[in-house]
C-alpha cells in the first residue's frame, strides 16, 4: 500500500515538473497567475546560475579541487585514472565566462523561440509555461558543453559581448528605477490627498531628505578619497558633472510647468535618481586602473582610522569580492525580481518593457476560492500579459551583467594571477549614468514638448 502511494506521489510530482508554473508552485504560494510564476521560475534559473558562478570564483575553491584524486591536471591521481580537468579553466574568472555564456545561450534560444507568441494556448505558450524539468536538463547540458569550449580567443570575444550586454541591462535597470520612483511618489501623494496628510507628507519629506543627504555625503567621500590635489582629473570631472546634472534634474522636477503636466512628479523621484547616479559614479571610479585614484574600501577604512594619507600601492591587486560588486549584485537581484512581479501603471514604461498595464505586484496574486483552496490561474489564454521574447532577452542581458559584475569588468587578456581594471568599464558605467539622467529628464519634459501625446 505504501509503495502504491509513493508511486502515485512521484507521478504527481513528475506531472508538475512537466506542467505549468502555477502547478509547480501553487501548493506553497497564494493563488497565482502564469504571468508571474513563470517569470519567477526563469529568474530562479538565472539566480541558480549566478550562485554557481559565485561559488566557482570564491578564493580557495581551485586549491580544494586540486586535492581531489584524478580531477585536476598535475594533481595526485588514483590508479588507472588520470586527471584531465584544467582547474585554471574550470575554476576562476574564466569559469564565470563559461557559466554565463551557458545562461545567455539558454535565454537566447527561448527569446528566438518565443517571438510573436500571442497566447498561452499554443504549443510555444505551453513550452514557455511548462516542461521545467526538461528545461533544467537543457540548461545543465549547455553549461557542461560550455566548459569544453577551447580557451583561445573565447574570453576575449565574449568580454566585448559582456560589455555591450551589461550596458544595455544597466539601462533597463534605470528604466525600472524611474518606474519605481514614479510609482512610489504617485502612491504616497495619493495617500496624502486621501487622508492623514501630515504623516504622509512627513514620510515623503524624510525619504527625500535622506536620499539627498546620503548623495551629498557620497560626493564628499568621492572628493576626499577618489581625488588628489594634483591628480585624478578624470574622477574630478565625473563627480562634478554628475553633481551638476543631478542638481539640474532636481530643479526641473519641481518647475511649475512640469508640476502642471505631471502633478505626481517631484523631489522624491529626483532624489532616488540622484542616489543611483552617485552609486554608478562610484562604481565607475572603482574600475579605474590608476590605484592612486581608486583606493579599495579596506584602504579607505584603514586611512580613516589611522589618520594616514599614504596612497594605495599602484601594484595592489583588486579583489573581485569588493563593496561595489556586492551592491551591484543586490541591485541586480532587486531589479530582476521587481521586473518579474511588477506590472507598471505607466503606459510609457509598459511600451518600453513590452508589458500590459496592471495594478502592481499584489494584484497578480488572486484570492483563494470559496472553499479556501489555492488554485492556479492561467490569465494568458486570450492574450499574453508580457512579451515572452523580450523577457528572455532581458534575462540574457542580465546574464552578461552578472558576468561583468562578478569579474569586476576585468579584461580577459590580463594576467589571471593579478587581474587589473580596465578603462572600458569606467566609460560604460559613467556613460550609463548620463543616459539615465537624460532619460529621466525626458520623462519630465516630454509631456511639455509632445503635448498632443498621452504620457499617463
Amino acid at each position: 500500500m505504501g509503495a502504491c502511494l509513493g508511486i502515485c506521489t512521484l507521478a504527481s510530482c513528475a506531472s508538475c515538473l512537466c506542467g505549468s508554473a502555477p502547478c509547480l508552485l501553487s501548493g506553497c504560494c497564494p493563488s497565482t497567475k502564469n504571468s508571474v510564476m513563470t517569470r519567477l521560475l526563469y529568474v530562479f534559473f538565472l539566480l541558480l546560475g549566478t550562485a554557481v558562478s559565485v561559488i566557482m570564483i570564491v578564493p580557495g575553491i581551485e586549491t580544494e579541487l586540486r586535492k581531489l584524486p584524478g580531477f585536476c591536471e598535475g594533481s595526485s591521481s588514483i590508479p588507472f585514472i588520470e586527471g584531465r580537468v584544467n582547474c585554471n579553466v574550470i575554476v576562476g574568472y574564466k569559469s564565470v565566462y563559461r557559466m554565463c555564456f551557458a545562461m545567455a545561450a539558454f535565454f537566447f534560444l527561448f527569446a528566438v523561440l518565443m517571438i510573436q507568441v500571442k497566447s498561452s494556448k499554443g504549443p510555444r505558450g505551453a513550452l514557455q509555461n511548462g516542461f521545467w524539468f526538461f528545461k533544467f536538463l537543457a540548461l545543465v547540458g549547455i553549461t557542461v558543453g560550455a566548459f569544453f569550449i577551447p580557451d583561445g580567443t573565447f574570453t576575449t570575444v565574449w568580454f566585448y559581448f559582456g560589455v555591450v550586454g551589461a550596458f544595455c541591462f544597466i539601462l533597463i535597470q534605470l528604466i525600472l528605477l524611474i518606474d519605481f520612483a514614479h510609482s512610489w511618489t504617485q502612491s504616497w501623494v495619493e495617500n496624502m490627498e486621501e487622508g492623514n496628510g501630515r504623516c504622509w507628507y512627513a514620510a515623503l519629506f524624510f525619504c527625500t531628505a535622506f536620499n539627498y543627504i546620503v548623495s551629498l555625503a557620497a560626493v564628499v567621500v568621492f572628493y576626499v578619497f577618489y581625488t588628489k590635489p594634483d591628480a585624478c582629473a578624470i574622477n574630478k570631472t565625473f563627480i562634478s558633472l554628475n553633481l551638476i546634472f543631478c542638481i539640474i534634474v532636481s530643479i526641473v522636477s519641481v518647475l511649475p510647468k512640469v508640476q502642471e503636466s505631471q502633478p505626481h512628479s517631484g523631489l522624491l523621484q529626483a532624489s532616488v535618481i540622484t542616489l543611483y547616479t552617485m552609486y554608478v559614479t562610484w562604481s565607475a571610479m572603482t574600475n579605474e586602473p590608476d590605484r592612486n585614484c581608486n583606493p579599495s574600501l579596506l584602504s579607505i577604512v584603514h586611512q580613516t582610522t589611522s589618520n594616514s594619507t599614504t596612497a594605495t600601492p599602484p601594484d595592489q591587486v583588486v579583489q573581485w569580492w569588493d563593496a561595489q560588486s556586492i551592491v551591484g549584485l543586490v541591485i541586480f537581484l532587486i531589479c530582476v525580481l521587481y521586473s518579474s512581479i511588477r506590472s507598471s501603471t505607466n503606459a510609457q514604461v509598459n511600451k518600453l518593457m513590452m508589458t500590459e498595464e496592471g495594478e502592481g505586484a499584489l494584484a497578480e496574486f488572486s484570492s483563494p476560492g470559496e472553499d479556501g483552496a489555492h488554485r492556479a490561474v492561467d490569465n494568458e489564454q486570450d492574450a499574453v500579459t508580457y512579451s515572452y521574447s523580450f523577457f528572455h532577452f532581458c534575462l540574457l542581458l542580465a546574464s552578461l551583467y552578472i558576468m561583468m559584475t562578478l569579474t569586476n569588468w576585468y579584461s580577459p587578456n590580463s594576467d589571471y594571477s593579478s587581474l587589473q581594471s580596465t578603462w572600458p568599464a569606467v566609460w560604460v558605467k559613467i556613460s550609463s549614468s548620463w543616459v539615465g539622467l537624460l532619460l529621466y529628464l525626458w520623462t519630465l519634459v516630454a509631456p511639455l514638448i509632445l503635448s498632443d501625446r498621452d504620457f499617463t
